[in-house]
């Protein structure tokens, strides 16, 4: 497996710029995500990596070797895409069994690589079935065969999963997790699941515009977003409009709607400039007004329930801010002795260090 590397990398459609300025580190063995909404990019990367969409500047490199001008079949490449592409009319042998006839590997190694790798996706037993004969979870398991079976420098995987119902693509997000760690597989997949990249990925590339906004683990990417567009995509939707009242080396005071609260140093702004600030709906708890008790370590701002939603193991609350703007809160159903109804006063409150500060 190869580590592949771009270096400011851009890419056009005509005169549109699709890719712009990326720079990635594929580790070898590594199962990095192109996260991110549609048109933000991740597929023309992506396209680029598999030798489908020509570089207009920047390189392409395969373990240190440039393959900018190298062809899509010269790269090494295994690929599986939503659309599966499995041949209906060859048995599910006959497809695994495909690239390598085409590389015109011996008869003999053919079938030893293709029962083997039959039998890592556990579908050694349905080698003579038809695709049509077959479950979508199982036709997934066969294109990921047919991709890995002819040991490729990189898998890529472009929305796979998406054709899938809920319950089977929880599944596969299982299956694949665990088949790339187990065989060591350099994988780049393209997604705009927040949470099926999460689970997958070793790093997390978030493209918005053609541009990488954010590359790091799930757990940085999740819980220090370095964008407000980060932020907002990997479910903050909490964002209050402020001014910051002081700010030091450990912490800033902020004004909202004339409640002053607390949050982390924003090195970048001065006293008196508009500020952002943001926080997950379930880093925040509700309190009845009457029944306040926000302690020194919780901030608090007033509003009253506009909505109630049960979501099984979770209610989510929609608040209206005294102030004029709204906030979501969402808590376990067990944390709550009585249902809080709408129109209730409340104050919606959260621990300083569980803010975000963004340019407004």
């Amino acid at each position: 497996m190869a580590q592949v590397e771009l270096r400011n990398v851009y890419g056009h459609y005509g005169k549109a710029v699709a890719v712009n300025d990326v720079s990635l580190v594929i580790r070898s063995g590594a199962f990095v995500t192109l996260l991110g909404p549609s048109g933000c990019g991740k597929t023309s990367t992506l396209r680029i990596v598999a030798g489908l969409l020509p570089v207009s500047s920047g390189q392409v490199e395969f373990d240190g070797r440039s393959v900018n001008r190298v062809s899509s079949a010269q790269r090494n490449i295994g690929m599986v895409f939503q659309s599966l592409a499995l041949f209906p009319h060859m048995t599910v042998a006959e497809n695994v069994a495909f690239g390598l006839k085409m590389r015109k590997v011996a008869p003999a190694e053919i079938e030893s690589r293709v029962r083997r790798m039959l039998d890592i996706v556990r579908l050694g037993h349905l080698a003579d079935r038809y695709p049509a004969q077959m479950s979508g979870g199982q036709q997934q398991r066969v294109a990921l065969a047919r991709a890995l079976v002819i040991a490729p420098s990189i898998l890529i995987l472009d929305e796979p999963f998406g054709a899938l119902d809920r319950k089977l693509r929880e599944a596969m997000q299982v299956e694949l997790h665990s088949l790339t760690r187990e065989l060591g597989i350099t994988a780049l997949f393209v997604t705009h699941d927040q949470d099926e990249a999460l689970m997958l990925s070793d790093a997390i590339a978030v493209m918005n515009q053609g541009c990488v906004e954010q590359f790091g683990p799930p757990a940085e990417i999740y819980r220090a977003p370095a964008t407000r567009f980060v932020a907002d995509f990997m479910g903050m939707t909490n964002f209050l409009s402020g001014r910051l009242l002081a700010a030091d080396q450990t912490s800033s005071r902020i004004d909202i709607a004339g409640s002053v609260v607390s949050g982390p140093p924003r090195s970048a702004a001065v006293t008196g400039d508009p500020i952002t600030l943001a926080v997950r709906p379930e880093k925040v708890t509700v309190m009845p007004r009457a029944a306040s008790g926000a302690g020194s370590q919780h901030a608090a701002v007033a509003g009253k329930i506009r909505q109630v939603t049960f979501h099984g193991e979770s209610l989510r609350y929609v608040i209206d801010l005294d102030g004029g703007e709204s906030i979501v809160a969402i808590e376990p159903v067990h944390s709550r002795e009585n249902d809080l109804e709408p129109g209730t006063s409340v104050l919606a409150q959260w621990r300083s260090e569980d803010v975000f500060l963004f340019a407004p």
